[in-house]
C-alpha cells in the first residue's frame, strides 16, 4: 500500500510516495506536472521494487520554499538524492525521469552516480536549450507570472500529447491540465529558470556506465525519436524503446507499453531487484 510522506532539505519540503518493498527506483516528473503522473506504474510495478515519486519543489503538495527556492537541475537533483538517503538510507536507486525529470537524472549522475544504481530516461533530450527556446520560456515565466498556471496549461497541454491521444483519448488532456492547476505559479517559474539554465548533458552520455533505459514516444513533438537515439547511441549498451502512438507523456499515453517495457528492462538488469 502507497504513502505519502515528507522530508526536509536544504531548506525545502519535499513531500513523495512511498510504495512497495525492495530496491528504490525514484520517478522524477515531467514540466510541469507532479508524481501523479505515475500512478499508472505505481500500479504496475513488478515486486521488488519500492518507489519513491516527488512532488518536485513548487509543485502539487511539496511548497515552494520562498527562501532557498530550487531554480536550477542541480537543486532538484540534489533533492532526489537527498530522498534516496533519507527514504532508503543510501542504498542505490534506479533514477528515473521523463522530460525535466530526465534532465534532472543526468545531474543525479553527474553529483552523485555511486547512488545510481540504473537510468531511465523517458521522453527526455541530452542538449540544452537553444537560444529559441531559452526565449520561450521567458515568455511561459511572465505568462505564469501574469495569468497561472491554467495559461501555462492552455499553452503547453497540445504539445504535451501525441496526435493520436488527442483524437482517440481527449479526457487525458483534462486530467494533464488538472496536474498543471495544481502547481503553483511561482513554482512553475522556478522550473522553466531551470530548464532555461540546465548543462549540455552530451558530453555527460559517455561516462554513464550504469544499465540504461531510454524510452520515447513515436509522436513526441518536444523531444523527438531522433533526440532519444543520440542519447543512446552515446550511454554504453544503453536500451532504447520507442513507444508506438504516444507523445511526449508516454507513460500516460500508453501506460500498460511503458510500463511493460520498464519491467521487461528491470527484470532483464537487475532480476528481482535484490542487490547484487
Amino acid at each position: 500500500m502507497s504513502s505519502v510522506k515528507a522530508f526536509e532539505h536544504a531548506g525545502r519540503r519535499l513531500t513523495y510516495v512511498d510504495e512497495g518493498s525492495g530496491t528504490p527506483i525514484v520517478l522524477v516528473h515531467a514540466f510541469p506536472l507532479h508524481a501523479g503522473m505515475w500512478a499508472p506504474q505505481l500500479r504496475n510495478m513488478p515486486p521488488g521494487w519500492r518507489v519513491l515519486a516527488p512532488d518536485l519543489s513548487g509543485f502539487h503538495r511539496s511548497p515552494r520554499a520562498s527562501e532557498a527556492p530550487a531554480r536550477h537541475v542541480r537543486d532538484h537533483a540534489s533533492d532526489v538524492l537527498a530522498l534516496v538517503e533519507a527514504a532508503a538510507g543510501g542504498t542505490p536507486a534506479i533514477i528515473a525521469g521523463l522530460s525535466m525529470g530526465g534532465y534532472i537524472a543526468f545531474e543525479c549522475w553527474r553529483q552523485r552516480p555511486a547512488l545510481v544504481r540504473g537510468l531511465v530516461l523517458a521522453d527526455t533530450r541530452a542538449d540544452p536549450d537553444s537560444d529559441e527556446a531559452r526565449a520561450r520560456r521567458r515568455t511561459l515565466q511572465a505568462t505564469a507570472r501574469e495569468d497561472g498556471p491554467g495559461a501555462i496549461a492552455d499553452a503547453m497541454v497540445p504539445g504535451l500529447l501525441g496526435s493520436t491521444t488527442q483524437t482517440t483519448n481527449p479526457h487525458l488532456a483534462t486530467e494533464v491540465r488538472a496536474m498543471i492547476e495544481a502547481s503553483t505559479a511561482d513554482g512553475i517559474i522556478d522550473a522553466l529558470e531551470a530548464l532555461r539554465t540546465r548543462p549540455d548533458s552530451r558530453p555527460t552520455l559517455p561516462t554513464i556506465d550504469c544499465p540504461t533505459l531510454v524510452i520515447v514516444g513515436e509522436e513526441d513533438a518536444l523531444t523527438p525519436p531522433a533526440l532519444a537515439r543520440t542519447i543512446a547511441d552515446g550511454v554504453r549498451d544503453a536500451t532504447l524503446v520507442t513507444i508506438p502512438q504516444a507523445g511526449h507523456l508516454a507513460n500516460l499515453e500508453h501506460p500498460v507499453a511503458f510500463s511493460d517495457a520498464l519491467a521487461r528492462w528491470l527484470s532483464r538488469e537487475f532480476g528481482d531487484g535484490s542487490p547484487r
